[in-house]
């Protein structure tokens, strides 16, 4: 069958892409920017790309007439903290709009467990974007999940951090609020179960695993699986802004997706049927073994995707193709050029730099900007990287994004995303002669852009120089 799949460049959609593909379907991807879809060159050619930004003005005939299913895994929650609400119901009513003219059958969202009285602003806004696309012209299946556990998932992520991090801790006092946690293989079981089954057309079903846990039970648990001492003790008088400053700090994840997390860890998210386990005879695995398996791909180096590398982890939201030429006037450039001899060698350390590689010079100078980073409101270091040896345009980098990775053309360019008074550019090329040639280019704003550059000047010296000898030394 044919299927449209949105969201493709988020967590659950690089998840489910390679499924629908072994399956035998044929999958058009709707993507913001085609640009930065973090796939290999052969899946790309087994699939059809199709550029829509769904909070835009619908453009007529933009997506094929043959369509029979639609996975719906569009939202704004990590992008704003204001207005993300307004954005997803935009989002779903020109999703609609799109849809009227397609032979579509079924659509399938993945929503959240809303079965409290009094919701958070993030779950009203999953009820709400529910609510629009049951006035669509097809039938819909509402998956409502509660917390996704899984390598690279952002709940899966923040548990990690704060649990590796911090064998004392001093919580708010919603770590005492109930959850039902479910692995995201069981989350993808149920997306892939419900395809054109007419059992499940126009209904919502909640999903979840078989434990009923706090989210301080589930730190415990974390801690139990991974043999760490684990001390928590809870501050009742923790407000909630000071809940999301201290996630922020301590974890991976951005302010705005702490922020909105905070509010919704306060709200109860429990399952109230188990339809769909008998409907499809499913039966999810536990919240320990979700974990175990989480590690056994982290261990393997087979993390398929990362909440970290949807773009709304970093400040950086905007087309890539708008900075993948580096501006040439009003910048201030360091360049070091070095002959190699071991071409090979020094693509594969270019391809390996960043996250637990490091930068191979001046690492604690590196950390240091990046909690500096960090305490300025940045994304800071904390990020590292999905894969230890490859890289796809769009990928998050600690505080850079990659926005050129041509290992064909031995051309890496990565745009930086900490706070800085202007823009910043990182780039790594081998030309025909064998001579790698290593650019930092800044674009300033203004005066105090001008000042960061020249303050930078000595530590650049040191960092860029020796960064650039390293990469191209021999083993």
């Amino acid at each position: 069958m044919r299927i449209l799949l949105t969201g493709t460049n988020g967590y659950i959609g690089m998840r489910l892409l390679p499924l629908l593909l072994d399956a035998g379907h044929d999958v058009i991807c709707c993507v913001r920017d085609k640009n930065r879809l973090a796939i290999d060159q052969e899946t790309k050619k087994k699939i059809e790309i199709v550029e829509i930004d769904f909070l835009k003005t619908p453009e007529p005939s933009k997506l094929p007439k043959n369509i029979d299913v639609a996975y719906y895994l569009i939202h704004s929650m990590s992008s704003s903290t204001k207005d993300f609400d307004t954005k997803e119901e935009i989002s779903a009513k020109n999703f609609n709009t799109y849809l009227a003219d397609t032979d579509i059958k079924q659509v399938i969202y993945l929503s959240g467990i809303v079965n409290e009285k009094n919701l958070s602003r993030h779950l009203w806004s999953r009820k709400n974007v529910e609510e629009t696309l049951y006035k669509g012209n097809y039938n819909l299946t509402v998956l409502r999940s509660g917390i996704i556990v899984g390598s690279g998932s952002s709940s899966f992520e923040i548990i990690r951090d704060l649990c590796e991090k911090l064998p004392i801790m001093v919580t708010p006092k919603w770590v005492n609020t109930k959850t039902q946690p479910i692995a995201i293989r069981d989350v993808l079981k149920f997306m892939t179960g419900v395809l054109l089954n007419e059992k499940c057309y126009n209904q919502s079903f909640d999903i979840s695993g078989p434990d009923i846990l706090t989210y301080k039970e589930m730190l415990y648990r974390y801690a139990r699986v991974r043999g760490i001492k684990l001390f928590i003790f809870t501050l009742p008088v923790m407000t909630p802004r000071l809940s999301s400053y201290w996630l922020y700090f301590v974890t991976s994840t951005s302010f705005k997706l702490a922020l909105n997390l905070v509010d919704s860890m306060k709200i109860p998210v429990i399952a109230n049927d188990k339809r769909l386990n008998e409907l499809l005879d499913i039966h999810p695995m536990t919240y320990e073994k979700a974990l175990e398996l989480a590690f056994i791909k982290i261990e393997q180096n087979q993390v398929v995707s990362s909440w970290k590398d949807s773009m709304i982890s970093g400040r950086f939201n905007r087309s890539i193709q708008k900075y993948v030429r580096v501006p040439k006037r009003g910048c201030f450039k360091d360049i070091k050029k070095i002959e190699l001899t071991n071409i090979e060698n020094t693509l594969e350390r270019i391809w390996a730099i960043g996250g637990e590689t490091g930068w191979y010079y001046g690492n604690w100078m590196w950390k240091i900007r990046g909690h500096i980073d960090k305490f300025f409101g940045g994304v800071g270091l904390r990020r590292g990287r999905t894969h230890p040896d490859d890289i796809f345009s769009g990928d998050a980098l600690d505080f850079w994004r990659v926005l050129v990775a041509d290992k064909k053309n031995k051309r890496l360019l990565l745009f930086a995303e900490m706070r800085v008074p202007g823009e910043a550019w990182l780039e790594f090329d081998i030309d025909q002669n064998n001579v790698l040639h290593q650019t930092a280019t800044f674009r300033p704003k203004g005066i105090w852009g001008r000042l960061y550059w020249y303050l930078m000047i000595p530590f650049h010296y040191f960092i860029f120089g020796g960064m650039i000898r390293k990469i191209a030394s021999n083993p």
